[in-house]
């Protein structure tokens, strides 16, 4: 019993002591870092990262023309309305063929009113010689028509006569479709010329309306990769360089559809579910914070193959705007609040101001000159501040530890 006695009084002077210590340094120091506890509603979050990304995007492809090489491009990144010209190219290969098939054109028409005009004079003459055989062969009917009053050996004479008048005249008839033929052939011929003169020269016009793209809607440009002079050489098409018929020149993604793409780890993937709201703040635009609901999230896991190793599984999500800055641009990556819990009129520190004492968290509240260790329960906890019990909203807590000794800088 004296031993027992003995060991629970160096106990109880041990802890007097350290108590002493502690009050010791809980004098108000002016180095000492303090936050104001807040009251409000409390937003239990899961903070990942995400990227904006355009739901609806449009490429834009080169026309079905060999030969084409870049004269001028619109700025990577610059926006354009719809109908803007994107993208031009050399045309003076297509201009040179415009003026070769243009006289190639009128060599043809010239042709064809040349073969019009030689029908319709043969059919005029056709139709003269026809009408003179007809008056032989009604002029020798009519002399056969005298038989009875002329001699046997006239009467002979005009009936052979009245035969080869109608002979001539059916020699006539078949040369006339002969002429009809030939010169319907020859107009034919010289109308598919005609025909295949415009078709070559409209070709030629529509390449001169390609030789300028065009962008189908409002958007952002967004060259893609030429890997025309090899992969280690890869880069975006620029002015100067060849496109091949029909390769995809430049992206346009709709800035009316960016959402946000995100991914989630697979420990706080049941934290989250769909229609919860998020809070997003862009990396670029540090002064602008976006909310948005979450629309849709995977089923299954998959690899991020970033920088670590192994990779890790994540889970994707999309969320949501519900509204759109005209300053949002594509792939602007973002911080990205994702509301699991609402906690209504709670009091609130800075999750640097909890400190675990024999394991339990407590805060230092400053009071007067001297800061006073007061025991609190986390009731939820964010990256930055965390929703306690035990502290009166408007307190003013410490950032560090008041009883440690200050560094040599001065800074504890």
């Amino acid at each position: 019993m004296k031993r027992a006695l003995q060991i629970g009084v160096v106990v109880i002077v041990a802890l007097a002591c350290a108590w002493g210590l502690r009050r010791a340094f809980t004098h108000h120091r002016g180095d000492i870092a303090t936050a104001v506890a807040q009251s409000g509603d409390f937003y239990v979050t899961v903070n990942v990262r995400g990227s904006l990304t355009p739901r609806r995007s449009v490429e834009m492809d080169a026309p079905d023309i060999t030969g084409l090489q870049i004269t001028w491009l619109a700025p990577r990144g610059s926006m354009v309305k719809a109908g803007g010209v994107v993208a031009r190219f050399d045309s003076s290969t297509a201009r040179q063929d415009n003026d070769a098939k243009t006289a190639a054109l009128r060599q043809a028409q010239a042709t064809l009113d040349q073969a019009v005009a030689t029908a319709r004079i043969a059919d005029q003459q056709d139709a003269l010689d026809l009408a003179t055989d007809q008056n032989g062969v009604a002029s020798a009917q009519l002399d056969y028509s005298k038989a009875a009053i002329l001699s046997p050996i006239d009467g002979d004479e005009n009936k052979l006569a009245l035969g080869m008048a109608q002979e001539k005249l059916k020699v006539e008839e078949a040369t006339i479709a002969s002429h009809k033929a030939s010169n319907g052939a020859k107009i034919a011929s010289a109308t598919r010329l005609r025909d295949k003169a415009q078709a070559d020269l409209d070709l030629v016009k529509r390449q001169l309306q390609e030789m300028e793209m065009s962008s189908p809607i409002a958007g952002v440009v967004n060259y893609l990769t030429n890997y025309s002079q090899g992969y280690l050489n890869a880069q975006a098409f620029k002015v100067g360089d060849s496109v091949w018929p029909n390769g995809t020149l430049a992206e346009i993604p709709d800035l009316s559809t960016l959402e946000l793409l995100a991914k989630v780890s697979e420990v706080d993937r049941g934290k989250v579910a769909l229609g919860e709201p998020v809070r997003i703040h862009l990396d670029s635009l540090p002064e602008l914070q976006l909310s948005g609901t979450i629309t849709a999230m995977s089923s299954l896991a998959e690899a991020d193959f970033g920088s670590v190793w192994p990779p890790p599984q994540i889970f994707r999500l999309i969320a949501t705007l519900d509204h759109l800055d005209p300053r949002l641009r594509p792939d602007m990556n973002a911080s990205v609040d994702i509301i699991t819990h609402k906690i209504p009129n709670a009091v609130s520190v800075p999750t640097a101001a909890i400190f675990t004492v024999r394991g339990k968290p407590v805060v230092y509240v400053q009071q007067g000159g001297h800061y006073t260790m007061q025991p609190v329960t986390v009731l939820a906890r964010n990256p930055d501040q965390a929703a306690v019990g035990g502290v009166s909203a408007g307190a003013r807590v410490a950032l560090v530890d008041p009883a440690a000794p200050p560094s040599p800088g001065g800074t504890p």
